[in-house]
């Protein structure tokens, strides 16, 4: 049985989000434990006339991989995958998966010569997204997979979900539109400020966003959305940050984490559990221990931490920091095969403000 919310969801995602339109090369991707929602966005494609492929994953393949191959087949690359990243109009990636821990155990080596591998593709995403050459959205199906990390019934979680992405609204997409006002009085009352200031329990960091672009987040490449991002200027960053919920990144999670910055790099890392790959995951690169992104969460719908960041990153009250690439379009120049967001809660006694005037205090926007 079709369940309508996924089809209401496909509906947005391709005539709000992206806005497919006919001959456009479209890519779906997503484990085959999404199917509803993959066949629903493939349905709608090709009904406005694009031209859409399915990449449909095996979610165990993953693991062989990191276990049986050699280095040249972590580092190979597909010539398909460079000419999609070089053509593709819109790309939809879909997170479902049926065991989030399945890389617990595998050795962050190897996960660092695969990414490390694979960061020209990424670079060169960034690049065709930001001159608006490739429209792109990354959604969630929710699993039990998601449910149990998120302490939810499958049904409570499909409830949640659904709920943060405004499904049940009368007019979903005029609901993300009244985000995006929002979302427009923030980033004018920022214009022409520098210095950012973040403080909260084992929180001390200044960053500096002087003639940095910050964006919107209004429902088009996250869904569900709700928050604005800059890359920050990358030798200012200083202090210190701990970050309040666990980071899950390449299938590993990372609890406790505090970094110390100076001069815009990570200077100083540690954490209660799986340091060792935290501290891996850091020297990938040069651009590793520069942060990429300074987003700031304005979803109030969201009020959980869950274990997904594409949801955690949005909860209001929140500020979250991206260790790695920056998104070229905010101004960021900071280039890594790394994106590894890393959430801050401010909502209890936690404070942000810019050139010394308040921003959000306690978890509220004071704007």
């Amino acid at each position: 049985m079709k369940d309508s919310r996924a089809e209401r969801l496909a509906d947005i995602l391709v005539d709000y989000s992206t806005e497919v339109k006919e001959g456009d090369l479209v890519m779906i991707s997503g484990s085959y434990v999404a199917e509803p929602l993959i066949l629903a966005l493939y349905e709608r494609c090709l009904k406005r006339g694009a031209h859409p492929t399915i990449r449909a994953s095996i979610p165990a393949a993953e693991p062989l991989l990191y276990r049986h191959a050699e280095d040249h087949q972590l580092e190979y690359i597909w010539p398909t995958d460079t000419w999609i990243y070089d053509h593709i109009d819109v790309s939809f990636s879909i997170i479902s998966d049926s065991n989030t821990r399945q890389l617990s155990k595998m050795d962050p080596a190897r996960q660092v010569t695969r990414s490390k591998a694979r960061e020209p593709l990424l670079e060169r995403f960034f690049d065709r997204a930001a001159k608006g050459e490739v429209r792109w959205n990354v959604t969630l199906f929710p699993t039990e997979a998601h449910a149990m990390d998120a302490e939810m019934s499958l049904a409570e979680y499909e409830d949640f979900f659904y709920g943060a992405c405004l499904i049940d609204a009368p007019d979903p997409v005029a609901e993300w539109k009244k985000t995006a006002e929002r979302h427009a009085q923030l980033i004018d009352w920022l214009k022409g400020r520098n210095e950012v200031h973040i403080s909260g329990e084992g929180t001390d960091l200044t960053l500096e966003v002087a003639d940095r672009i910050f964006l919107p987040a209004d429902g088009k490449e996250n869904f569900p959305d709700g928050e604005i991002f800059t890359g920050p200027i990358e030798t200012a960053t200083r202090g210190h940050v701990t970050f309040s919920f666990p980071a899950h990144y390449g299938g590993q999670s990372v609890e406790g984490i505090r970094l110390e910055f100076a001069d815009g790099k990570v200077v100083d890392a540690t954490a209660t559990k799986n340091e060792e790959f935290l501290i891996k995951t850091l020297d990938t690169d040069e651009g590793a221990r520069i942060l990429g992104e300074l987003g700031i969460g304005s979803n109030y719908g969201i009020t959980n931490y869950t274990g997904e960041v594409l949801l955690d990153e949005k909860i209001g009250g929140t500020v979250h920091l991206a260790l790695g690439a920056s998104y070229p379009e905010s101004g960021g120049t900071n280039k890594s095969a790394v994106h590894w967001d890393m959430v801050c809660d401010l909502r209890r006694g936690g404070r942000v403000t810019v050139d010394g005037d308040p921003l959000l205090e306690d978890g509220e926007l004071l704007v």
